[in-house]
């Protein structure tokens, strides 16, 4: 149990931080071994460390979370290249029009045809934000109810979700993760729930801690890694069973053969039991009330 800061009868860690600052320039103060090892960035930052790196990344965004009392979370997956429909049209205008320019380039008219089907993906953009108004009004609307929607914080499907709970003025949450190319949040999280993370795993962890419900809609690697991880750990009992929602049957089916994994015998046929497929908004939103008993 910790001691109430009132009570605790050693200085606090932030007290100590300002009275460590050296008094005298020489150079015993100007070495790198006198400064508090939790103000060190360098030692902080070296390899031996990383234990503590990752318990530190753990434990920032419960803490926070604890003091915002988020206490259950719907969890809104898929593509940052889904694009709302106005974005969707532009980039496909952009690619035939360079196709035209160029019309024996082969690869250009490709980008056409990928241009294309992301434009039409645009209904998930839509039903992603529209989903996350409804979880975000019912929460709000509700005394007894704690839905926070949490996405990624990125583009795309994430944007879209914490738009939805930004439109009703409600919290969202957004995980981000530090990439090799440039990344930023999108602008519709709450700022005081907009982490950053260094570790994929740590942040996976977070979307799943107080996830009530789980919603996927389609995307590429991300979206297969944290969809898959979730079946894994429900599959295996690491967690509770809880609503695994993937929209748009079609796409899914095309993209995973999901029945040939048990005919293969790589998966039981109670696991297809472990999601279940919608087309709308009001489907979803049922099956989550429907398992918190709303």
């Amino acid at each position: 149990m910790l001691i109430p800061p009132e009570k605790d009868p050693f200085p606090s860690a932030r007290h100590d931080a300002e009275a460590s600052k050296p008094s005298q320039d020489i150079p015993q103060t100007r070495s790198h071994a006198y400064r508090l090892s939790f103000l060190d960035e360098d030692f902080m930052l070296r390899e031996e460390l990383r234990p503590v790196r990752l318990q530190l990344e753990l434990l920032k965004p419960e803490l926070i979370q604890q003091e915002q009392n988020i206490r259950s979370t719907v969890v809104i997956f898929g593509s940052a290249r889904i694009y709302d429909r106005e974005t969707g049209e532009k980039k496909l205008a952009e690619a035939q029009a360079a196709s035209e320019a160029n019309p024996e380039d082969e690869k250009l008219k490709k980008q056409v045809d990928i241009a294309r089907s992301v434009a039409a993906k645009a209904v998930y953009y839509e039903q992603a934000r529209e989903l996350s108004q409804v979880v975000s009004q019912h929460s709000q609307e509700d005394s007894h109810l704690d839905l926070v929607v949490i996405t990624g914080g990125g583009p795309g499907i994430m944007e879209a979700g914490n738009l939805g709970a930004h439109d009703v003025s409600a919290k969202s949450i957004g995980l981000n993760i530090v990439l090799p190319h440039e990344q930023a949040p999108n602008s519709y999280i709450s700022p005081d729930l907009c982490f950053q993370f260094h570790y994929f795993a740590i942040r996976k962890m977070h979307f799943l801690m107080r996830a009530v419900a789980l919603v996927a809609f389609p995307g590429g690697f991300g979206t297969m890694d944290e969809l898959f991880e979730a079946l894994t750990l429900v599959q295996t009992g690491k967690i509770q069973p809880l609503p695994i929602i993937l929209f748009g049957e079609e796409y899914w089916r095309n993209i995973v053969n999901f029945e040939q994994l048990v005919t293969e015998g790589m998966i039981s046929p109670e696991d297809l039991e472990l999601f279940e497929f919608v087309e709308t908004v009001e489907e979803a939103w049922q099956k989550i009330a429907k398992a918190e008993d709303l």
